[in-house]
């Protein structure tokens, strides 16, 4: 073990002549590595510290400032108006200085007065340009006098290298819409789901809910706007996945894949080795703005508050809910092996393991031929049930002795590693093998990932990878961020020898991994049951290579409001009816900001369908219309959030809202999201043309409809994550691949025949 391997670099031995001591120098030598490591980070975290706390100003222009006031001292030039003549009579220690030292004192507390002072007019200077909106609804390629202007004075004000969380303090809030203008939306969404009758009830009690009891809910909604940074994302997080009791697995988790058409190499060991250094490189990046993606696990809590969950290492005692334990710079990984599970060291010598190195220790897990432990083959599975059951049992099985040290390892590790036995990826020649791939990577065997941690790296025995995420702690587009640089970083910069193995040399004495101890009692084994849920998901991937963005775009049409439309076409097809269909967008403009949802199922959208074969126009105007509500939401002037927080300031002060219930309690029949693609520069798409994602999807939100991933791969692909379940008869995760197919074709149709007019003109 670890533990043992370091203390023989420390023995003494009592003799007649006193204590003989014997030193290992390369233990010393490690100890001094480490320190000197640490020792680096605080030195790097505490200037990060200073530079993300006078941004955008510059340590170096405080000193520019002391330099000009002294100037104009000597040059008998008072810019203080008097202030520095003030301060030197006003400081208690005057006496014991020369006037000249109290000029030079009193000089540098004015300059670092207004040193202060400039950087705050400077952050709330910038604060104002990042409220201006305008330019997300200009045309495409159409810049006003305005948005160059107002370019020009971000760039100004924006200083030349901002850290991760520069623009913390300068990012808006997020604003609360009016109330009339949320009612008029919402009743503007439901309008093609509802016939005249249900409308105009619907209208009667919005109108109702608008007079009598929004403005005492508004009122209070906007003194939490006021106190809070962001008055949607603490209650966002906390009601919408913290207090959940119900699985998170499929539920809530959600997948990457890995590269669709390259395996770098087919040595299991080698990408996962690979792959862990290339985010040991990511989170050192990170590292600077702390960011919660590594070292962070969703405890469970239970929900009648008659048990507590202490916190590893802390004496915080958490009530009723999960909570999400984020921890600072972990030293170790856990990886799960055919039932086993092992701790492995992530530092020798004061530095990262090289991919080598990692996949040494790899290998040797998987030439490791030990049982598991009574209990430990499916433990993880209590991770993947409810989370009341979990909860308790971690409290009364898991306090103490080898349980407790070896769930805190788990708990408290930089991320959690699969090395699974099965193979999966993406084969042309196999029937549904891009479905099994994503089913394998958003629950596996339902006991062979944590899905409480942050994320599971998942490395499969032909080299294939993927990524099992937790969602409370952040949405897709950051751990799609991570993901991008690893996978480049693994293909393109670290690579592999001829043989497939990981390039560079293999430090001798590197401490074995530690295979970590348990001791299950029955009572754990009766929890850890056959999961239905897994069963029941219904998974279908569409590669879509007919056409992609670069056709799209020649027809002047927005990519997604394109994709969008095609969805809503497609769910008519498939069940004869629209429904509401949720569209995730992000509102990182303001601070703390998470997500909004777009309505895309619209009147416009609704009358391109009936009427298909005969107007363009129409889909035009419903392509318009998507836009306009995707910018209204990325720009704070969404719905549903607004809605939802109103909701919640209800239940605080118990009032009875009918229409608040009822919109809460609407199905999201077809819930969509888009996976961005948002470092292009990492792989040149053109010149290595298969080396792309695949992106990634999640489980179906309501019991019969889809949930439904796409992302917009280069110019000529798009892939399409499809779900629902198997228990329900409306639905067909393949059937409604085969309806986005014909409708992408079919919407494409429409302006081959407008072209063709056009031509024959």
């Amino acid at each position: 073990m670890a533990e043992a391997h370091q203390a023989v670099g420390f023995q003494f031995t009592v003799t007649p002549d006193g204590i003989d001591l014997h030193l290992s120098r390369e233990v010393l030598k490690h100890i001094y590595l480490s320190g000197v490591t640490s020792w680096r980070k605080r030195a790097i975290r505490f200037k990060n510290g200073i530079l993300t706390g006078v941004y955008p100003a510059s340590p170096s222009s405080l000193l520019i400032v002391v330099i000009a006031t002294m100037s104009t001292i000597y040059a008998r030039i008072d810019p203080s108006l008097g202030m520095i003549d003030t301060i030197k009579r006003t400081m208690p220690v005057s006496g014991y200085m020369t006037v000249q030292t109290q000029t030079v004192f009193s000089a540098i507390l004015f300059s670092t007065g207004l040193w202060l002072s400039l950087i705050l007019m400077l952050r709330y200077t910038l604060k104002a340009l990042l409220s201006y909106h305008a330019w997300i609804f200009e045309s495409h390629g159409k810049i006003s006098f305005c948005t160059k202007l107002w370019l020009t004075l971000v760039k100004m004000f924006s200083g030349r290298r901002p850290l991760l969380y520069s623009f913390q303090t300068s990012l808006p809030r997020l604003p609360v819409p009016r109330v009339d203008d949320t009612i008029t939306r919402y009743l503007e969404s439901v309008r093609p789901l509802l016939d005249d009758e249900q409308y105009n009830q619907m209208e009667v009690v919005a109108n109702n809910f608008k007079k009598d009891q929004a403005p005492k809910l508004q009122k209070y909604l906007i003194l939490k706007s006021w106190c809070a940074t962001n008055y949607v994302s603490d209650w966002w997080e906390e009601y919408i996945y913290l207090r959940g009791r119900s699985p998170i697995m499929v539920n809530s988790n959600f997948y990457a894949m890995d590269l669709l058409y390259v395996t770098p190499t087919h040595r299991q060991a080698a990408r996962a080795g690979n792959v862990v250094h290339a985010m040991l490189q990511y989170r050192r990046k990170l590292e600077r703005g702390e960011h919660r993606m590594f070292n962070t696990t969703r405890i469970p809590g239970i929900e009648t508050g008659e048990h507590t969950a202490a916190c590893w290492g802390h004496n915080t005692i958490r009530l009723s809910l999960d909570f999400v334990q984020h921890l600072s710079d972990r030293k170790h990984l856990v990886v799960y092996h055919k039932g086993r599970f092992f701790k492995v060291w992530l530092y020798y010598g004061g530095r990262h393991l090289w991919p080598s190195e990692l996949e040494t220790q790899f290998q040797r897990i998987l030439d490791d031929t030990t049982e598991p432990q009574p209990g430990e083959l499916k433990l993880a599975a209590l991770t993947a049930g409810n989370r009341v059951p979990w909860a308790r049992a971690r409290l009364k099985y898991f306090s103490q002795g080898v349980n407790k040290a070896s769930l805190e390892a788990i708990e408290t590790s930089a991320f959690f590693l699969t090395l699974d036995d099965e193979v999966h990826g993406y084969d042309p020649e196999k029937l549904r093998s891009l479905d099994l791939y994503a089913k394998s990577l958003l629950h596996g065997k339902c006991y062979d990932r944590w899905f409480d941690k942050s994320f599971t790296l998942i490395a499969y025995k032909n080299g294939k990878l993927g990524v099992n995420a937790e969602h409370s702690w952040a949405d897709a587009p950051i751990i799609g961020h991570m993901w991008e640089y690893v996978l480049a970083t693994d293909c393109f910069h670290l690579g592999y020898t001829e043989e497939g193995h990981c390039k560079g040399d293999i430090s001798n004495g590197l401490p074995p991994p530690i295979k970590l101890q348990w001791d299950i009692p029955l009572e754990v084994w009766l929890l850890i049951v056959s999961n239905v849920i897994a069963d029941d998901v219904d998974f279908h991937g569409c590669l879509f290579d007919e056409f992609g963005k670069g056709l799209i775009k020649k027809s002047r049409t927005s990519p997604d409001a394109f994709i969008q439309l095609a969805l809503q076409l497609a769910q008519f097809r498939d069940k004869g009816e629209f429904c509401l269909t949720y569209e995730a967008s992000m509102t990182r403009m303001f601070r703390e900001g998470r997500t909004e949802t777009v309505r895309s199922c619209t009147s416009e959208s609704t009358a391109f369908y009936l009427m298909l074969n005969t107007v363009l126009d129409l889909f035009r105007k419903a392509a318009d219309k998507h836009q306009n509500m995707y910018r209204l939401a990325m720009t704070g002037s969404g719905i549903d959030r607004h809605l939802f927080c109103l909701y919640i300031m209800s239940k605080y002060l118990s009032i009875d809202s009918p229409f608040l219930k009822q919109v809460l309690s609407e199905p999201w029949r077809l819930s969509t999201s888009q996976t961005p693609q948002q470092q292009l520069n990492m792989v040149d798409i053109k010149r290595f043309p298969r080396y792309v994602g695949a992106g990634g999807g999640f489980g179906p939100v309501a019991d019969d409809g889809y949930g439904v991933s796409y992302i917009i791969i280069g110019e000529n692909l798009i892939t399409f994550h499809i779900s629902s379940k198997f228990s329900s008869p409306e639905t067909d995760s393949y059937r409604f691949g085969q309806n986005i197919r014909q409708a992408m074709l079919d919407i494409r149709a429409l302006f081959d025949q407008k072209d063709k007019k056009e031509k024959e003109m």
